[in-house]
């Protein structure tokens, strides 16, 4: 069917509130052709996108779908076992999202697959350990991370509590696939699914939180002496992160405003971390307190933002930069106490900057690149587990995500705010700020400017567009810019570097004679073309003058 066959067919047999949503659109062409030009894309990283009415939407029907998808799976995977061990599901605090959670359990229920829930919202690091506590055959996350207020989204987990990865995700994609009418799809309610669909107890929440609480590497810092303002930009963190952190001492100051789970974001001009705007109560709390640093985490907790105060002011922390202080903090730690493991591994991707990599290198700890995602690091700690071949330390992303201890499988907004906490806190008895870590860490290794440019292209014009300019990249990649010249291109699509152990995946990495790179990618959730740039630089000055020279070839 067309666009306008399909939108006739939803009109005629969707819900009440569906056609009447669709009925607004009616003769607007571009409008109808949007929502129904093709099937909501569920890719490497499951289904995110706006929410509404349509095929090319995430909605109740195309919910269902992909649980169907999801169910079916699980049986071809795990037989008979997949009924009985069940799913567990959990979801953040935007608009439809405990709809959709449940709309998944009632599919589940009626493929007979036990449907394990939460009561409320729930971070996504707690559904990737609840789904391992429970022995669970696979999870559901019902988010759109940092996305704005009228996006959502799904993920789908392994046994391991772990994202799939591609090799999985591609038979789950094309079971749904199958799927041709999502209008048809079955899902049970609560009162039909009786003992199929079960309400997991609080008491898994206090396990959690005494697993984040056994990753302290100093206990008995002086956690007292810390003042920290925390944001959980409406979402799922404020009730674990204030928790843990209460518990260990810190003397957390919540941004009010912004601790209630609105879905519609009232509080907050941004949530997410990874832009200015997300700190502006924060750092008005933080300036008013004198707080000695300030953190907030996206909507569903797996990532953490962090501004450190400097005099009277705030200076913010990229992903980059928190992750190296973690990085330098646990290892120094870790090597005074005699417990940094002679296998030791830390994991990053491919468009995190390298000065982790530097870092590691001073403690003999390895370092092992994976595609962007942080399934791909979940699955190499699966590897180390089963194989017994290195012993996992950290693992972290340039996007502000990282797993301090493996007992989730994604990234731990929870775990990053505790240490990050505490490194602040040991710091600050030694008279040190976090940056002042980082300046020592600069002066150590090097200035390193790690920057991203996030260009949109909307719809189907811009799909085409972002496919358009990554081909344009690959036929004439450039060879010099100024006094830095392109060394190697890696082309992650290529036969070089699946050989290399790499998935497929649409990414060009150009690295540069001085020891930077520059990525290119399409988004894997939204409609962006990324570039990720990774300057090297004697100072700030020449970084940011190389930054500016690759930035005008890359996005020319």
């Amino acid at each position: 069917m067309n666009a306008l066959e399909l939108y006739k067919k939803w009109m005629e047999n969707a819900d009440p509130d569906t056609r009447a949503e669709l009925a607004a659109i009616e003769g607007d062409e571009n409008e109808i052709y949007d929502r129904f030009y093709r099937n909501l894309a569920f890719g490497t990283g499951g289904m995110r996108d706006l929410i509404g009415a349509g095929t090319n939407r995430i909605n109740c029907y195309t919910v269902r779908k992909a649980t169907l998808g999801f169910a079916r799976y699980l049986k071809k995977m795990f037989g008979e076992e997949a009924a009985t061990r069940g799913v567990v599901i959990s979801h953040d605090n935007r608009r439809m999202s405990r709809a959709f959670c449940m709309e998944a359990a009632g599919v589940l229920a009626a493929e007979g697959i036990r449907a394990f829930i939460f009561d409320a919202l729930r971070p996504t690091p707690e559904l990737s350990f609840a789904v391992r506590y429970q022995k669970a055959v696979g999870g559901i996350m019902i988010t759109a991370s940092h996305n704005p207020p009228e996006y959502n989204g799904y993920k789908v987990y392994d046994e391991h509590g772990c994202q799939l990865i591609p090799r999985l995700s591609d038979i789950l994609i094309d079971m749904i696939s199958e799927i041709e009418d999502p209008l048809t799809v079955k899902s049970l309610t609560p009162a039909e699914a009786g003992e199929l669909i079960v309400t997991l107890p609080r008491e898994l929440d206090e396990v959690y939180y005494q697993a984040v609480m056994g990753i302290r590497l100093r206990p008995d810092v002086n956690a007292g002496d810390l003042t920290v303002v925390y944001s959980p930009q409406h979402g799922t963190g404020n009730v674990p992160v204030r928790e843990v952190l209460g518990r260990c001492g810190y003397n957390v100051i919540p941004v009010l405003e912004q601790c209630e789970p609105d879905e519609n974001f009232s509080g907050t001009k941004n949530p997410n971390p990874e832009t200015r705007d997300a700190y502006d109560l924060c750092l008005a709390y933080a300036k008013k307190s004198a707080a000695d640093i300030a953190i907030t985490t996206d909507p569903d907790c797996d990532r953490l933002g962090v501004a450190v105060k400097v005099g009277g002011e705030y200076t913010l922390l990229t992903g980059n930069q928190s992750g190296a202080i973690l990085l330098e903090y646990i290892f120094s730690t870790r090597r005074e106490a005699g417990t940094l493991p002679t296998d030791a591994v830390m994991c990053n991707t491919i468009v995190t900057s390298t000065l982790g990599d530097r870092i590691c290198e001073k403690y003999g700890v390895r370092v092992e690149k994976t595609l962007t995602g942080f399934k791909f690091i979940g699955d190499k700690i699966h590897t180390y587990e089963t194989e017994k071949n290195a012993t996992y330390v950290f693992g972290y992303e340039e996007s502000y995500g990282c797993l301090i201890a493996d007992f989730a499988r994604d990234k731990d907004g929870v775990q990053a705010s505790l240490m990050l906490c505490e490194a602040a806190a040991y710091y600050k008895a030694q008279g040190k700020t976090l940056l002042d870590v980082l300046a020592d860490l600069y002066a150590e290794h090097g200035f390193y400017l790690d920057a991203q440019t996030n260009v949109v292209h909307k719809g189907a014009a811009g799909v085409a567009k972002i496919a358009a300019l990554l081909e344009d990249l690959r036929k004439e990649p450039p060879r010099a810019i100024g006094d830095m010249t392109v060394t190697a291109v890696e082309d992650y699509l290529s036969e070089t570097m699946r050989r290399a152990g790499f998935p497929a995946s649409n990414v060009l990495r150009y690295l540069l004679s001085d020891g930077s790179f520059v990525a290119v990618r399409p988004s894997g959730t939204e409609p962006k073309c990324k570039y990720y740039y990774c300057v090297v630089g004697a100072t700030e000055a020449e970084a940011a003058e190389k930054h500016a020279a690759l930035r005008a070839v890359f996005e020319r």
